[in-house]
């Protein structure tokens, strides 16, 4: 098998998980939810979830991608686990149970007063998930895709299962409380949160089996081999802080900067991240993708043609990215269905925001270079000029355009990023990528977006089917160009052992 193929296999694996909860996401959750709760209602599970995923950079504070650095080495993978999970337990442990005893107190200063509980199931999620990083990882390192799958999936299930019984089920009872409606959504989280952790349990395990000596190897704690771990994940937690910034602000400065009340706000920030979900099919790829090409990169470093190797798969994201964005936005009438009628007033965010994801995708794999040449810390400078155009973009333009203006901001930090890494990567780490050839597909891909939707007033038609024929043909005949013009280089690409 080709190495190309090996990470598209392993990328497909991974992202099992992905595309499959993003799919049920997409074909039921959002739908249903959107249904089932108000705009307003969306709005503050929207903004809780933004705040931990800041939290949960601090829970886990990159301890498994430091066990992905020093996992692999011959001299130091005995302890890297035992090591990085009992720092992960006591960290844990402090700062759960300082969530739940401040719980009240930080409520109110997020405007929801009276609702601790919130904080309090928050605080548990993120402590289950923060022990579940380190068993992930270790999977990842081991390349048990499978397995990683399978987990993920079922963690998928019981929070769906869980859902369906707080909403559907228990109201037949005398148990439940229409009043506690957004916290039945929390409880079913940390409910799959809390199974996750239990399925890890073997992965959890201090003694694993050695292949070298074919035996079983005990670890021990390693106060040195920790020290090192923390110096090399410092960088990087500053950076993944800097880049949850990227990702996650635009919902908190929407809630702080609209003009309103807190329900009309709410309002604004449940449509935002209702309709945001609709760009999930380029989020799930960027993110299968970065699940597999991270440990891929670091297993491949030593190849005489590594650096060629990383930019080919650089070249074959932006294809398949490519395809992907002007396939959602040609098939955007149907994917519209996937949200309530009263969330459609967004619906203009979603090319943007595909376009977004695509860059973050290419971002992901110019950060090879910093992570292997241990120049971690250019990886938070990057994240910072990243963070720093998030928050200048979003100050400016949600005040003048409102949720449209926080997705012009994302698109703007994302290209950002990619610009400043992709030149100081070829300062220390020179990549031979195809720029020229990324940026001409991407025009050309981006200038086709723009022509279906100036097109459409023209060429639709008040049959449905007639016109998702027409979309298809469409695609069909972009994807054909592209390949066409492709051809050789990606069967090149393919070849290579």
């Amino acid at each position: 098998m080709s190495i190309l193929k090996k990470l598209a296999s392993e990328t497909a694996l991974y992202g099992l998980s992905s595309i499959i909860g993003r799919l049920v996401t997409f074909v039921f959750l959002t739908p249903y939810l959107t249904r089932k709760f108000a705009p307003e209602e969306m709005g503050t599970q929207t903004d809780l979830y933004a705040w931990a995923a800041f939290l949960m950079v601090i829970f886990s504070y990159r301890m498994e991608t430091a066990f992905f650095r020093f996992g692999k080495e011959a001299n130091e993978r005995p302890n890297a686990f035992r090591t990085a999970a009992t720092s992960l337990y006591i960290s844990t442990a402090f700062f759960v149970l300082s969530l739940i005893l401040f719980a009240e107190p930080i409520a109110s200063a997020l405007e929801y007063e009276g609702k601790g509980a919130y904080i309090r199931y928050f605080a548990l999620i993120l402590g289950f998930d923060a022990l579940a990083a380190l068993p992930f990882a270790r999977l990842r390192l081991a390349g048990a895709a499978k397995k990683f799958a399978v987990i993920k999936i079922a963690n998928l299930l019981l929070q769906i299962f869980s859902l369906l019984f707080f909403l559907e089920i228990l109201p037949f009872s005398s148990y439940y409380a229409p009043d506690m409606r957004i916290d039945y959504i929390f409880l079913a989280n940390l409910i799959a949160s809390g199974g996750t952790l239990v399925m890890l349990i073997p992965q959890m395990r201090f003694r694993f089996f050695s292949a070298e000596t074919k035996q079983r190897v005990s670890s021990q704690f390693d106060q040195v081999l920790l020290r090192k771990m923390l110096i090399y994940a410092a960088p990087l937690v500053v950076a993944a802080f800097a880049g949850i910034i990227n990702e996650v602000l635009d919902r908190i400065l929407l809630k702080n900067l609209l003009e309103g009340d807190l329900q009309s706000r709410l309002y604004q920030v449940g449509i935002y991240g209702s309709c945001y979900k609709i760009a999930i099919f380029m989020n799930l790829f960027t993110q299968a993708f970065n699940y597999a090409a991270e440990p891929f990169f670091f297993k491949q470093e030593n190849r005489a043609d590594a650096r060629e190797l990383y930019a080919d798969v650089a070249f074959a994201f932006a294809l398949l990215g490519c395809l992907a964005l002007v396939g959602i936005a040609a098939f955007m009438d149907i994917a519209q269905y996937f949200v309530a009628p009263r969330y459609r007033e967004g619906l203009g965010i979603v090319p943007i925001l595909l376009l977004a994801n695509l860059f973050l995708g290419l971002y992901y794999n110019i950060a090879v270079w910093f992570k292997l040449s241990d120049k971690t810390r250019y990886g938070a400078y990057i994240a910072f000029v990243g963070a720093a155009t998030t928050i200048a973009a979003n100050m400016l333009l949600i005040p003048l355009y409102g949720y449209h203006g926080a997705a012009w901001a994302t698109l703007i930090c994302y290209f950002a990023m990619v610009a400043v890494g992709y030149l100081w990567g070829q300062q220390h780490y020179p990549i031979p990528y195809a720029v020229g050839r990324i940026l001409a597909h991407i025009v050309a891909a981006v200038a086709l977006v723009v022509g279906i939707y100036a097109a459409a007033p023209y060429i639709k038609t008040n049959i449905f089917v007639l016109n998702q024929v027409v979309n298809a043909a469409i695609f069909a005949a972009y994807a054909a160009i592209v390949f066409g013009i492709e051809k050789n280089k990606l069967r090149a690409m393919l070849k290579r052992k």
